[in-house]
């Protein structure tokens, strides 16, 4: 049993690279992240670019890809701000391919893949009614998710995971840990993000709003609302995967405040632009 014990370690540890995909930033996000070489950056990239080209095309058989040019306009001209500050995190982002597009769902949620594939729902638009900071929050947040390559990192935690399993149980003959599109998808738009993941993806993307001149302090009121949608009913489906405590509040508002000169300081560099 001790042998199967310091095989199961093994296994989890094997290939796993620790990194820090991002630099720190004016917030200071710098924790060190474990990514196994069963998931290549780019093999991740390529098939969420594959993932999100079929959902576009179901989207547009149903008419319902990008029905309301304003829409559209306006959360692509938010996100090309937010994009614009990347940089600053990862320099290589800017050579990312990255698309927005509004789908028709009474669904309140929003997403970005890796690689900068970004969804936004009309149920988000409709029914929170977020103000322009507001949706930079939102933005910003799932822009972060992929700058800081949550999902890679996920998906290493379940290849690992599934490899040492496998050692225990080798007469299984499971094929699940090499289905990279399997567990993408899972990651994505099923399972929820760790405490860890949403906390930095909520302390960068306030950041990337303030740096595009956007209130970062909407990241507070945003969370309110979504808190309050539904009448105090079920919570949206945006909230199941991105939980909304007291705490997380908290956070947000020290964060804010934290990177407010560098929102007064876009704001000023806009007045002189004009």
């Amino acid at each position: 049993m001790r042998a199967l014990g310091a095989a199961f370690v093994f296994a989890v540890l094997a290939g796993c690279t620790g990194m820090n995909t991002t630099q720190s930033g004016a917030i200071g996000v710098n924790r060190t992240q474990y990514m196994s070489s069963m998931v290549p950056a780019q093999a991740l990239e390529q098939e969420a670019g594959q993932q999100y080209g079929d959902i576009l095309k179901q989207a547009k058989a149903k008419n319902l890809l990008d029905r309301d040019p304003a829409q559209v306009a306006r959360a692509r001209t938010i996100s090309q701000r937010l994009i614009a500050q990347a940089g600053v995190f990862r320099p290589d982002a800017a050579s990312w391919k990255w698309e927005v597009h509004v789908l028709s769902s009474d669904e309140v949620n929003a997403w970005c893949m890796p690689g900068g594939k970004i969804a936004v729902y009309t149920g988000l638009l409709n029914k929170i009614k977020p103000t322009d900071d507001e949706l930079a929050a939102v933005l910003g947040h799932e822009i972060s998710h992929a700058l800081r390559e949550h999902a890679r990192e996920r998906v290493s935690q379940q290849m690992v995971t599934n490899l040492g399993l496998s050692v225990l149980s080798i007469a299984t003959g499971s094929k699940e840990a090499g289905d990279l599109g399997g567990k993408l998808t899972s990651v994505m738009f099923t399972l929820p993000n760790s405490r860890t993941h949403e906390t930095e993806a909520d302390r960068m993307g306030v950041e990337l709003a303030a740096r595009a001149g956007y209130d970062p302090r909407a990241a507070v009121t945003l969370w309110q609302k979504m808190g309050a949608a539904d009448g105090g009913q079920a919570p949206p489906e945006f909230l199941s995967t991105h939980p909304s405590a007291a705490s997380r509040i908290s956070d947000l508002q020290v964060a804010s405040e934290q990177v407010l000169p560098l929102y007064e300081q876009a704001k000023g560099k806009g007045r002189a632009a004009r």
